[in-house]
């Protein structure tokens, strides 16, 4: 059993009857998001490429088994217990809608005088409600009941939103008991380092995943028409707009000059095996790379003992940051605002709309039985319309269309 670790942080919300001891209550805790009905839905959730366009891109599940890799083995580097790791990056998407950002955007609107939405408040909601597991005495749903330390490093923004400095947030108002309960002897706002290798791997994971992916779609060129100077500013500005908005255009290019000149780097790609395995050769290599540096920064400012919870922040170097960030800026360019998108954004939604505004007209007997019990029992209008917006966030893209075809037409 992993030290660093007390018996608060091993405790759950609802009490349960004793387990033998064969697995820590953390290896419970992984194996419980792991068997969750959420988890599996995201095999068929927006990535960035939808799913079944392609056999080779990722889908929401084989990224969060991704960054379950990546995370749990920073995380065991740095010393954290590897399964409160795995569990938080494997649950760590679970809030999200279908169809991705583009869902979570329409769903928040819809839901603005509610509290709005916001996938990682979300996720911890499915964690402490939605999930079928585990209940109070009282017959209240636990979810899925996890520990405190596994609750915990699963929120990736501890704060709910009227504390927002932007559009994120980590709890909706209707979740703050639980919220106030697993966040016992944090210290405001900070993030146990838990939950930051979460984000970091999440990071990792996506700033290289969707750029093989785009690179095998077709939509990203790694070589020469990234020396292009209109290209260049292009990747710059929105790079510095979406996800590094301290830096400068000099700044950010000069870490896409350092990851081009990577001896792994794939400049050209044709399709054929070769190429496919030096892709996945860089792929390989940025993780390590990325992950490397971490480690070593953070062991450089904490020392090289076990770190846990709150003993130590993760240190990610600014050149580190500023890599990932342009990874991610290169697929944000050249996939997420690609002209051919568009019409596919727009309907999509329209149709998270109108399946809003369909279920708001046809409850309680359009929506799920579970969703219906949750609806007979709220107490007011604004609780019945967080119902609808459970249930339509809890469809997968395909779900979502079939669904609107049955009650819309």
């Amino acid at each position: 059993m992993t030290t660093g670790y007390d018996e608060a942080d091993r405790e759950r919300w609802a009490p349960e009857p004793p387990k033998r001891a064969r697995r820590t209550a953390f290896e419970r805790d992984r194996a419980r998001v792991l068997h969750s009905a959420s988890l599996r839905r995201l095999a068929a959730k927006t990535q960035v490429v939808a799913p079944g366009s392609d056999d080779f891109v990722r889908n929401r599940l084989t990224h969060s088994l991704e960054v379950a890799q990546v995370g749990r083995e920073l995380g065991k580097a740095l010393g954290c217990d590897p399964d409160v790791v795995d569990a938080a990056c494997l649950a760590h998407d679970l809030g999200h809608p279908p169809f991705g950002h583009n869902g979570e955007e329409v769903l928040d609107e819809i839901a603005a005088n509610i509290g709005g939405f916001e996938g990682n408040a979300q996720t911890l909601r499915l964690l402490t409600r939605l999930e079928a597991k585990a209940a109070h005495p009282d017959g209240r749903s636990a979810g899925l009941n996890l520990t405190r330390a596994g609750l915990d490093a699963a929120t990736k923004y501890p704060w709910r939103r009227a504390a927002a400095d932007g559009p994120k947030f980590g709890v909706y108002d209707d979740d703050a008991e639980v919220f106030e309960w697993l966040r016992s002897g944090s210290n405001g706002r900070r993030r146990c380092l838990e939950a930051q290798v979460m984000d970091f791997a999440d990071d990792v994971a996506y700033s290289v995943h969707d750029v093989e992916d785009a690179v095998v779609a077709g939509r990203i060129d790694l070589g020469a028409r990234l020396g292009d100077a209109e290209q260049r500013a292009r990747v710059a500005e929105l790079t510095r707009q979406w996800y590094l908005d301290d830096a400068d255009s000099d700044e950010i290019l000069a870490g896409l000059d350092r990851l081009r000149a990577l001896p792994y780097w794939v400049g050209e790609y044709d399709g054929r095996l070769r190429a496919l395995a030096a892709l996945k050769d860089m792929t390989s290599q940025l993780i390590g790379r990325f992950c490397d540096a971490a480690e070593h920064a953070t062991h450089a400012r904490h020392g090289s003992g076990q770190l846990t919870r709150y003993a130590a922040d993760l240190e990610v170097p600014r050149d580190t940051r500023v890599e990932v960030a342009v990874l991610k800026g290169l697929a944000a360019v050249y996939v997420m605002t690609a002209e051919d998108r568009a019409p596919v954004y727009r309907r999509q939604r329209e149709l998270v709309e109108e399946l809003v505004a369909t279920l708001r007209l046809r409850a309680p007997e359009g929506l799920e039985p579970s969703f219906r019990e949750a609806w007979q029992a709220a107490g007011d209008d604004a609780h019945r319309l967080r119902v609808i917006v459970d249930q339509v966030a809890s469809l997968t893209d395909g779900s979502a269309y079939t669904l609107h075809a049955r009650l819309v037409g």
